[in-house]
């Protein structure tokens, strides 16, 4: 008796936990319930048994909901993997050897049972809330982003539930908290540091939960002019995943840096107008391919207007002199749009066109580098693996979307190989039956690709940065350094980059181009002038990349 009354109060105090934290529970769960549903789905459920050929015993029972025969993983899951796999080896039975000598054959075989309609239950994830962030008062227009009166800054929380609504806004600015009981929050700016102010948000939903925690980067800097008419004001620019207003400088994002403030320098500007991206260069190596492919008449000239590595002499350049201007101003308009669509600079693209290619896109002088960028193999691994969003639209044209779905590393070599095979196939513009040698429409896509190209080496130059420092890039760095560095990673690759930052840091804790380039190794150095005609240092691009003198043969 003694024992069933302690056993009657140790089931009560079990009873009593079990409810306080069933209660917890309920109370976790009202703080911040899943977001999600169920769903009853109807379907057709078949009953499949396993049976043995040589007596007919029944060894497990296999639902499924398609039509057809189960799969192997199906029979696996069901009877096992030994099972499963006897199943999947079980060779077929004659029609002679069924009947009264099916026993003969050998493992087992699949009998429809029955199948009948039914329904299940699915949990579907529903969509979160999330929140984004705006001016009000001001429109800026990149690259200046220019606001004549400093605006507020204009937080909103959006809820796509429909019996649901954002029941507040709060987070920190610039290290003071704020709260806005509503769907929308206004916030007074005022000028800042060069460096901007740190913001973090977030909105809270009627649903219980709340977004995810949001960052952004605020700069409001006074211009400094007040005489001139229609040029004073207020430069502001937000950096934040959030941002619906104008698009952001390309790369700004990746790596936390603000553009400079107003005009940006003439190699990171991108013009609306194609006639401002023309330019006039005398390309040795361009005339030559023009020469070469019998689109220019330089019989005129000794050699025929051609030195033995393939340039064109100063005679052949100046019969060539007309097409060679049309032929490099012909990608202009394609480069405008492509630098709008994905924020990497115009000048900056047509200035690393000239030093790689000289706008001639054909193979010629390096074997398997391809189009307007000469992209490498290193450069096609280069944005598989690091330009994540490039991957994704990429990869199932070539794979199926169940290899492409765990990302570029977990490919096997193999198919490593064949993505970026696939992806020189396309940057290739070579064509024996074109009248120019030339694909010139394919070179639109050639375009796209070195833009994202780029954008992919933004994103392993952060990480180098980071590696280096153990801080974000744009905490230790300048934003057009940072894009210096972005250029000799292109050129040269993330070991010269990564060993000139590392050795910059520990001896002076600065990372800027004039401490990096002097820290490239020997092998390396070849870098320092190739980025320099690309991103010339505060001075404008007098002498675009690849103009040289016809050069001798080696």
């Amino acid at each position: 008796m003694a024992v069933a009354k302690r056993l009657g109060w140790s089931l009560l105090i079990v009873a009593l936990l079990l409810g306080v934290l069933a209660w917890w529970g309920t109370k976790a769960n009202a703080q911040s319930p899943d977001r999600a549903t169920t769903l009853i789905v109807p379907y057709t459920e078949y009953e499949f048994w396993l049976l043995r050929w040589s007596d007919n015993e029944i060894l497990c029972r296999i639902l499924i909901d398609h039509e057809g025969l189960p799969t192997a993983e199906e029979v696996a899951g069901a009877c096992g993997a030994d099972i499963g796999d006897e199943w999947s080896n079980t060779p077929p039975c004659t029609t002679s050897e069924k009947g009264a000598a099916a026993s003969r054959c050998n493992g087992f075989y699949l009998h429809l049972v029955s199948f009948q309609e039914t329904e299940r239950e699915v949990i579907v994830e529903l969509p979160p809330p999330t929140a984004w962030i705006s001016l009000d008062g001001c429109q800026p227009v990149p690259p200046e982003n220019r606001c004549f009166e400093i605006p507020k800054l204009l937080l909103t929380g959006e809820e796509p539930l429909p019996n649901e609504t954002i029941t507040s806004i709060e987070g920190i600015i610039d290290g003071h908290p704020f709260l806005c009981e509503a769907d929308t929050c206004s916030l007074p700016l005022r000028v800042t540091p060069r460096e901007g102010i740190r913001l973090e948000f977030w909105a809270n939903s009627s649903f219980g939960d709340a977004t995810e925690r949001y960052f952004a980067q605020v700069r409001v800097l006074d211009t400094g002019v007040s005489e001139a008419p229609g040029s004073s004001g207020w430069y502001v620019d937000i950096i934040s995943s959030q941002w619906s207003g104008p698009p952001i400088a390309s790369c700004a994002r990746i790596w936390e840096a603000f553009p400079p403030a107003g005009t940006p320098p003439a190699w990171l500007s991108t013009p609306d107008q194609n006639q401002l991206l023309a330019t006039n260069e005398p390309y040795y190596y361009l005339a030559g391919r023009l020469i070469a492919q019998g689109l220019v008449d330089a019989s005129a000239c000794t050699s025929g207007g051609l030195l033995p590595n393939g340039y064109a002499d100063a005679c052949g350049l100046e019969s060539a002199n007309t097409l060679v201007t049309e032929w490099q101003n012909q990608f202009d308009s394609r480069i405008i749009d492509v630098a709008q669509e994905t924020g990497v600079p115009a000048q900056l693209m047509k200035n690393l066109f000239a030093q790689e290619s000289q706008f001639w896109p054909g193979i010629f002088r390096v074997p398997r580098e391809y189009g307007l960028g000469q992209i490498t193999d290193n450069g096609a691994d280069s944005i598989l693996l690091w330009n994540r969003s490039f991957f994704q639209q990429f990869c199932p044209l070539v794979l199926t979307e169940e290899a492409c779905s765990g990302g570029y590393l977990k490919l096997s070599s193999d198919n490593q190989a064949m993505l970026r095979g696939a992806l020189a196939f396309e940057a290739k513009s070579d064509c024996g039956d074109c009248p120019t040698g030339i694909d010139l429409t394919n070179v639109d896509f050639s375009v796209h690709l070195f833009a994202e190209t780029l954008k992919a080496n933004c994103q392993q130059v952060g990480q180098l940065v980071f590696t280096a420092t153990q801080q974000h890039a744009g905490v230790v760095s300048g934003y057009e350094d940072l894009w210096r560095f972005t250029i000799a990673n292109y050129h040269a690759g993330p070991g010269c980059v990564s060993y000139a930052l590392h050795t910059a840091w520990e001896r002076s804790g600065v990372l800027s181009w004039d401490e990096v380039s002097r820290q490239f190794t020997e092998t390396c150095q070849g870098v320092v002038p190739y980025v320099e005609k690309i991103a010339p240092l505060n001075v404008p691009l007098v002498e675009p990349a690849l103009t040289e003198s016809p050069p001798e043969e080696p």
